[in-house]
């Protein structure tokens, strides 16, 4: 049976804490900064934790990343 490979993709964009918890980025950081507050852009920069309906798919995605 082949190794299943880790996607390129969701390993650029998420992150697995010590704990086993999923982070992600927060969206809305990219443009169209100057109409949006310097609260609101600071709120961005936090890391996300990802929903819990998307958790398994990101898990699969993550392959042996995801299992921490």
């Amino acid at each position: 049976m082949p190794k299943t490979k880790t996607s390129s993709s969701a390993k650029k964009r998420f992150k697995v804490t010590a704990g086993g918890k999923l982070l992600r980025r927060q969206a809305m950081k990219s443009h169209n900064l100057t109409k949006k507050t310097s609260k609101r852009k600071r709120r961005f920069s936090k890391d996300q934790d990802v929903a819990a309906v998307d958790t398994p798919a990101v898990r699969g995605m993550l392959g042996k990343r995801g299992r921490r």
